[in-house]
């Protein structure tokens, strides 16, 4: 399949815009890409990717708001013809990924939905860290997990968030 170079920050923006998305999800989005390309700077990561993975990352809630907003922002990606490693963001930015053995509950295709690189894990765990437009901490973010019952994420995140906090050599809390 043929892609497209990855697109600017303004041209991120405009995709959002013509998709859809509203004003709550390009707030949230500026905020994920701040704080992602804060942590892949500290991290070594292509900050480029990061960028457009983090600023498109919730492309799928002009579609829906349920967990398969992941599912169509990809879907979406695809038929604009982004790069594969635009796309593996989007698709796997849920939480802190979604097992295979999990995805039939919760109605989405039968595959793993974790992230794999390292810009894949920034952009998810940012987007964690990111409640509305508002910085959280990880304990926050882990406490809205297990209120609602899903330990499992839960866990999934705070071991993603000591991983990157080790490769980053900070604890992620205190980026500001």
């Amino acid at each position: 399949m043929e892609t497209i170079p990855l697109p600017s920050y303004k041209e991120c923006i405009d995709i959002l815009v013509k998709a859809g998305c509203d004003k709550g999800v390009i707030e949230h989005s500026k905020a994920v890409t701040e704080l992602a390309v804060k942590m892949g700077s500290l991290c070594g990561a292509n900050i480029r990717l990061i960028e457009v993975g983090a600023l498109l990352h919730d492309i799928g809630r002009s579609r829906t708001h349920t967990i398969r907003h992941a599912v169509e922002g990809a879907e979406i990606l695809k038929e604009l013809k982004l790069p594969p490693e635009v796309i593996h963001i989007v698709e796997r930015h849920i939480g802190a990924g979604i097992p295979k053995e999990d995805t039939k509950k919760l109605g989405l295709p039968h595959k793993d939905y974790i992230p794999e690189t390292l810009e894949e894990k920034i952009v998810a765990h940012a987007d964690n860290l990111i409640g509305g437009a508002r910085r959280e901490k990880v304990e926050s973010a882990l406490k809205k997990w297990r209120i609602e019952g899903l330990e499992d994420g839960a866990r999934r995140i705070e071991n993603l968030h000591n991983e990157l906090c080790k490769l980053c050599g900070i604890d992620i809390d205190e980026i500001k």
